[in-house]
C-alpha cells in the first residue's frame, strides 16, 4: 500500500482570488513505513508575496523569482504522486491549491477520493482537543524543535511521523497494515457522517383505502400458506 504525505506553502488562503502555490513537499510511505523517497520543489508564483504569508514560511519574492513555474515541473510531480492516496493535514486546503494549479496547466484535477485528512482522523480520535500539527506532535512526542518556520518538506516529514502514530504507530511493522487501513476508512466515513444534516424519520403507514384494497386482495387467495394447519 503506497501513500504520499504532502504539504504545501502558498501566497495566501484562496486560490480563486489569485493566491498561488509556492512550495510542495512529499514523502513516500509503503505500508505506513517511509521509504526514503521524497519530492520537493519551489515555484515562482508570478505575483508578489504578501508579508503575512512570508512571515509564516519565510519565502520571499527575491528567493522565488528564479524558481521555475509550476507548469514547468508538473509532470515530474505527477510522476511521483502516481495514483497513490494523498495524506495532508487539513487536506482540503492543500488539495484546493494543487488542483487549482493543475487546472491552470490545463490538466485534470486529482480526485477527492484519493484524499486522507489527518485533521479528520485526529478529531475522531481526540474530540475536543487541539488538532494543529504542532499540538498533535506534542501529544505524540514528535520532536519539532527544528521547526522555526513552516516548510513544505519539513512539515510533510513531521506529518508522516504523526500519520503513522494516528494509524497505529509501530504496530504497522507487525503486519497490521490492512487492519489499520480499515480503521482509516471507518474514521473517514465517520467524519463524513458527522457533518451530514439530520433528517426526520419518515413515517410509512397505509391509508384506509390501501387497507381495504389489501383485504379484498387477500380474500381472493385460495388456501394461503399462513392458514395451513390452522
Amino acid at each position: 500500500m503506497r501513500e504520499i504525505i504532502f504539504d504545501t506553502e502558498t501566497t495566501g488562503f484562496d486560490p480563486v482570488s489569485g493566491d498561488r502555490l509556492v512550495e510542495i513537499g512529499c514523502i513516500e510511505l509503503v505500508n505506513r513505513v517511509p521509504t526514503g523517497r521524497t519530492f520537493h520543489a519551489y515555484y515562482n508564483p508570478q505575483r508578489t508575496m504578501p508579508s503575512a504569508a512570508e512571515a509564516i514560511h519565510g519565502l520571499s519574492d527575491i528567493f522565488l523569482k528564479d524558481k521555475p513555474l509550476f507548469s514547468a515541473g508538473v509532470q515530474e510531480l505527477l510522476a511521483f504522486l502516481e495514483d497513490s492516496h494523498l495524506v495532508a493535514h487539513n487536506a482540503r486546503f492543500d488539495f484546493g491549491f494543487l488542483n487549482h494549479e493543475l487546472k491552470l496547466c490545463g490538466l485534470g484535477e486529482i480526485s477527492i477520493d484519493r484524499m486522507i485528512d489527518t485533521v479528520a482522523i485526529a478529531r475522531q480520535l481526540h474530540p475536543g482537543a487541539k488538532h494543529s500539527l504542532d499540538a498533535l506532535c506534542t501529544r505524540y512526542g514528535i520532536d519539532r524543535s527544528h521547526r522555526i518556520k513552516h516548510g513544505a518538506l519539513l512539515d510533510a516529514e513531521l506529518l508522516a511521523q504523526l500519520y503513522i502514530e494516528l494509524t497505529g504507530g509501530r504496530q504497522i511493522g507487525l503486519g497490521l497494515a490492512q487492519e489499520v487501513e480499515k480503521d482509516i476508512i471507518r474514521v473517514e466515513l465517520a467524519a463524513e457522517i458527522a457533518v451530514r444534516p439530520v433528517r426526520p424519520a419518515r413515517v410509512f403507514q397505509a391509508s384506509a383505502e390501501e387497507l381495504v384494497r389489501h383485504a379484498a386482495f387477500i380474500a381472493t387467495l385460495e388456501k394461503p400458506l399462513w392458514l395451513e394447519g390452522a
